[in-house]
């Protein structure tokens, strides 16, 4: 069960990180000026927040696999070939994730006060000094409970990932109740490891939301 907790883990903190290189990316889209780049990015995030997870995987692991199938094909190599199931699976779970953190880092932005951002343009601050200075750490404080929240889906929703055979947490106990027959003992315990890693993961967010807001608060 150990090592299935740390798959979970692994599974889950990939596609966090998938998700907020793609979830920057598709914000920056919805809050451009150009009229393509937003409705680019707002078909994003409705399609990939519309359509189950579950579909997403299949559709991420059987196309991918379909991909190296022809690849190898291509080079030579004969019969199916499938998509690693790790690679497979974190991705899908961070293209969804990057949809739902998009519209977190959005909200943040706009939540940010312009006239911050034009006082610092009038002393002559360059773009990438006032994203690192004004922007992004004002950003960060106003998203974090937010990817709090996506985190938390991500945790639980990597069970979903069993589907393509890699053994994570309640794929392992999916297993263990098979081979022994004592479905409740395996079952219980995967849920206690579940409230574990959601209550840890809670009291850590909690901290991190409470250093970034600290000089915002009134004594």
């Amino acid at each position: 069960m150990v090592r299935a907790t740390a798959m979970t883990l692994a599974v889950t903190v990939t596609s966090m990180l998938i998700g907020a290189a793609g979830g920057a990316a598709v914000a920056t889209a919805k809050l451009s000026g150009s009229r393509a780049l937003r409705a680019a990015g707002d078909a994003y995030t409705t399609v990939l927040r519309g359509v189950p997870e579950l579909l997403v995987i299949y559709l991420v692991y059987f196309g991918g696999s379909a991909v190296v199938t022809a690849v190898a094909a291509a080079l030579g190599f004969e019969g199916f070939l499938g998509m690693p199931s790790f690679l497979a699976g974190s991705l899908a779970c961070g293209l969804t994730s990057a949809a739902y953190q998009a519209e977190v880092y959005r909200g943040a932005a706009l939540a940010v006060p312009r006239g911050q951002m034009e006082a610092a343009r009038a002393l002559g601050m360059g773009a990438g000094l006032r994203f690192r200075r004004i922007l992004a750490p004002q950003i960060l404080a106003v998203a974090l409970p937010g990817l709090g929240n996506v985190w938390q889906l991500g945790l639980k929703e990597s069970a979903l990932i069993s589907v393509t055979g890699l053994v994570e947490l309640l794929r392992q106990s999916q297993i263990g109740a098979g081979s022994t027959h004592q479905p409740f003992s395996f079952y219980i315990a995967a849920g206690v490891l579940y409230l574990a890693l959601t209550t840890g993961s809670t009291l850590l967010f909690g901290r991190a939301e409470w250093r970034l807001t600290r000089s915002t608060r009134r004594p």
